[in-house]
């Protein structure tokens, strides 16, 4: 923070772009937002919510590892994403937020070869479920029980947009075919394009992974259950129960599946027979922006002599709401290197 904060203190107003407005889009410009004071952020994006991936979301923080990503990495993203969410939910924020506490299984059909995760530290409470506990699951050998947060996804969104918007940034719904197109009108670009990336720069390492889910009404369900395998789970949240899923590579169909919502009700079932009652069932599908790492860094883009400064913050699969603060952060950080280059060069120039 001491390169944010010496910045937004030295220099003139900057101009900040970012490109995105789903979870990862709008946490990054809130925390730019909030953490470098004299810089004016823009949010640009074709989609805002309710018509986002993250919209579709379970907002479940579990997270999901990236093979390119250090776990000591992944590991402190999760735990600034959570301290940050836990704060919120013990403030008057809570509703408006979407924000609550549940607790919960992550069962095993096999002991697992990490009995304890790399974040079992930082959720509520963790432990090895009882034998007692067990016998709800007499199909799975082994489990692991805590308690955790869960984000309603677009009351969440809303309620960053609303943050966004009281620190004075603007919004706009505007189709972005070329970055080089904010030239001139920003200083600095944010890419937070998820799975649009792809065709915007070409990155070819990032991927759709398909997932479909149900919405179902069964407020008796309190308590999540994750299967290790992490296709199967049922998340309680606050206007309804997510029911999952699939996970299709490489698939790029927004059409619902009956097979698959047959599948996913039946798998659900089984774990949680009563929610053979459950009613008003909603499908919803949506396209996780899969690729090895999570791609956050920054980027000087050259074209007729002249540069665009950007900063890239994609890529994050499955598991965006449990490290979206902590990849937010370390994306400000990158923007405050960029200012701060940006100053050095605006001061030579004046010499």
């Amino acid at each position: 923070m001491g390169i944010v904060n010496k910045c937004s203190k030295q220099m003139a107003k900057r101009r900040i772009a970012v490109v995105g407005a789903g979870l990862i889009g709008l946490s990054t410009a809130a925390y730019i937002s909030e953490s470098i004071p004299k810089c004016s952020v823009t949010v640009i994006a074709e989609k805002f919510t309710p018509n986002t991936t993250s919209d579709v979301a379970a907002g479940m923080l579990i997270p999901h590892t990236y093979q390119g990503t250090p776990i000591y990495q992944q590991k402190q993203w999760f735990r600034e994403t959570f301290d940050y969410l836990f704060a919120i939910n013990n403030s008057s924020e809570a509703s408006d937020a979407g924000i609550h506490l549940v607790s919960g299984w992550q069962i095993f059909k096999t002991i697992p070869d990490e009995v304890l995760p790399f974040w079992s530290d930082v959720v509520l409470g963790f432990r090895s479920m009882t034998e007692e506990e067990l016998k709800k699951f007499p199909q799975h050998k082994f489990g692991q029980a805590f308690t955790t947060l869960k984000c309603d996804c677009p009351s969440y969104l809303l309620w960053l947009e609303k943050r966004l918007k009281g620190n004075g940034s603007q919004v706009y719904i505007r189709r972005i075919e070329d970055l080089w197109e904010l030239h001139g009108k920003y200083d600095i670009v944010v890419n937070c394009s998820g799975i649009g990336s792809r065709e915007l720069l070409g990155d070819l390492e990032i991927y759709p992974v398909r997932g479909q889910v149900l919405k179902v009404h069964a407020p008796w369900v309190n308590h999540f259950i994750r299967d290790g395998d992490g296709l199967t789970y049922i998340y309680p949240g606050i206007h309804n129960v997510t029911l999952g899923g699939t996970r299709q590579k490489d698939n790029w169909s927004f059409s619902p599946d009956p097979n698959s919502s047959k599948d996913i009700f039946d798998r659900c079932c089984a774990l949680e027979p009563s929610l053979q009652r459950a009613q008003d069932i909603k499908v919803r599908v949506g396209l996780r922006p899969a690729r090895l790492a999570v791609r956050l860094q920054k980027e000087i883009l050259v074209r007729d002599g002249k540069q665009l400064p950007v900063v890239h913050n994609y890529g994050h699969g499955s598991g965006g709401f449990s490290v979206h603060r902590g990849t937010a952060k370390e994306a400000a950080r990158l923007v405050g290197e960029c200012l701060a280059a940006l100053e050095g060069s605006s001061s030579k120039a004046k010499l």
